[in-house]
């Protein structure tokens, strides 16, 4: 190679040189400010992060971290950056301040199987769809106009409980409270949702089944939520094939609930429930947006899902 062949090359490459200068040292600036506004973080391990400082009582051991770092803290659990708030003025900065930057829930593999992913009002992403599905609840589930349509099923199964405990009372002398609140509150509940109670369809111990299940599932480790990159992990686990399965159990029940609904449409017309209520909101084409059958069985999944918790937390008494 000539030495002017050799001189061209050494000016264009000191020609790029000074051009991307101040690109990098922009770059690195930036970079350095960054990482001087993040709140302090423990030691890392590569691809673990802070992973192996949360033992088996996670609430002990990120008290521990706080207490050496501080009321605000950054996490790499995996690859995933979390905060950690243990501090009532921060917690209130966060909470009221900067709510709509941490409204929304982080995104669970499971969750988004078992729920359609996430298009229910508990694990729905902050945003539009969330703002519609909340209007939804606000104005047609939970309404004024709702709690009193259901005022004769209250009165009907306080008379019922009532009833109850008097003849068990008079019976035996003794009353299991426990068990005659849970079946009084389940009762509404159900009645509420479906517009029958459950127990006498015989649906109320598959429903239980599955929310078990749910809640194995949901407690499950999944290597996704923390390691994206090797989320291809989950399938030799077979914790996605577990939600899978139960996702179509689920499938099976409340497509039997809602297809009864509609069934029995004209016999109902005059009942309300929250099947129903969704089911004509479905037809109404003055929603603001579509509500899918996958959204309707989303909603009911979450109702039951809490309901079905509560009555079995309480049956645990």
């Amino acid at each position: 190679m000539s030495p002017r062949i050799l001189r061209g090359w050494s000016d264009l490459f000191l020609l790029v040189s000074l051009l991307l200068f101040p690109v990098l040292v922009l770059i690195i600036r930036r970079r350095i400010s960054s990482k001087s506004q993040l709140p302090p973080c423990p030691p890392k391990l590569p691809l673990l992060g802070n992973l192996h400082q949360v033992g088996s009582l996670p609430h002990q051991s990120l008290h521990a971290l706080s207490s050496k770092y501080g009321p605000l803290m950054l996490l790499k659990l995996g690859q995933i950056p979390t905060l950690v708030v243990s501090s009532a003025d921060m917690a209130r900065e966060i909470m009221r301040t900067h709510d709509h930057i941490f409204a929304s829930r982080p995104s669970l593999m499971t969750a988004d199987i078992l729920l359609n992913g996430g298009t229910d009002v508990v694990f729905a992403p902050y945003g539009e769809h969330w703002r519609q599905m909340r209007k939804l609840c606000v104005n047609h589930l939970l309404s004024t106009k709702m709690v009193q349509a259901f005022r004769l099923a209250r009165e009907e199964e306080v008379a019922s409980m009532i009833t109850k405990i008097s003849q068990v009372s008079l019976s035996s002398g003794v009353v299991n409270m426990s068990e005659v609140l849970n079946l009084f509150t389940s009762n509404i509940l159900f009645k509420a949702i479906s517009g029958t109670y459950f127990r006498e369809e015989g649906r109320i111990n598959v429903i239980c089944k599955l929310i078990e299940e749910n809640i194995i599932i949901l407690g499950k480790f999944s290597v996704s939520d923390f390691l994206p990159s090797l989320g291809w992990l989950d399938v030799i686990f077979g914790v996605g094939g577990m939600a899978k399965r139960v996702a179509k159990r689920w499938d099976r029940v409340l497509d039997e609930i809602i297809d009864d609904h509609a069934d029995r449409s004209k016999e109902m017309e005059e009942k309300t429930d929250f099947i129903n209520v969704l089911l004509a909101l479905q037809k109404d084409e003055n929603m603001e947006f579509s509500l899918s059958r996958e959204i309707i069985k989303a909603i009911l999944q979450v109702t039951i899902r809490i309901l079905v918790t509560q009555v079995m937390a309480c049956n645990s008494w």
